[in-house]
């Protein structure tokens, strides 16, 4: 049977669509996939994921970070994904397997139903170093070498980020709407600049099976 599994913490994206990306605005298909083109035709994303708390079965993964990057040649829900998996250098052997099977969609959850019959090509696991920061409307991801994203949250009212309730979006109903001033991702013969584009930054807390 399946690993029991729960976590929680706060994630960014950087995607090459302008603000705000059709993904959260269009149509979708029975899964929930969107079916909207991206502004560009396709989508290059990368993502960074801060876990705060959880476990997956009896493996601990507070403190631990993952990373992913997507390209997609068309719209999302159509799939045939090119998928990179970057797993925390300073997380133990058994933390990289558990966030592994958790964020490739092998052990359920939203990341199952989302990515599972999307991903086409999956590109070798990386172990890395990761950073994940934010002061005010204002913040960063890294991976040194591979990914260098600054953004700043489009401010609202009362001078804080401006966001989106009530989203169909996989990681949260609740989005904080940005721009990247710097995105910058190289590897596995990639290689895009999403400055100027559209971000996002939220709180997550997903389980599975």
């Amino acid at each position: 049977m399946a690993e029991t599994w729960s976590i929680r913490g706060e994630y960014m994206e950087s995607c090459n669509c302008e603000v705000l990306c059709p993904c959260l605005l269009g149509t979708r298909d029975e899964r929930g996939s969107a079916l909207a083109r991206p502004t560009e035709g396709h989508c290059d994303v990368p993502m960074l994921f801060q876990i705060h708390d959880g476990q997956y079965g009896q493996v601990q993964l507070k403190g631990t970070m993952v990373g992913l990057a997507i390209y997609t040649p068309g719209a999302m829900g159509l799939g045939d994904w090119t998928f990179a998996l970057y797993l925390d250098e300073r997380a133990t052997p058994e933390q990289r397997e558990a966030s592994e099977k958790i964020f490739s969609g092998q052990s359920g959850g939203a990341v199952g139903r989302f990515f599972g019959p999307l991903i086409k090509n999956r590109l070798q696991n990386r172990v890395v170093p990761m950073e994940l920061g934010r002061d005010g409307r204002k913040g960063w991801a890294r991976i040194p070498g591979i990914l260098d994203v600054e953004y700043e949250g489009i401010e609202g009212l009362d001078g804080s980020a401006s966001w989106l309730d009530n989203l169909r979006h996989f990681v949260s109903r609740r989005l904080y709407t940005c721009r990247s001033t710097r995105s910058v991702y190289r590897d596995h013969g990639l290689d895009w600049n999403n400055a100027g584009r559209n971000a996002y930054y939220a709180n997550f807390e997903w389980s599975g099976p």
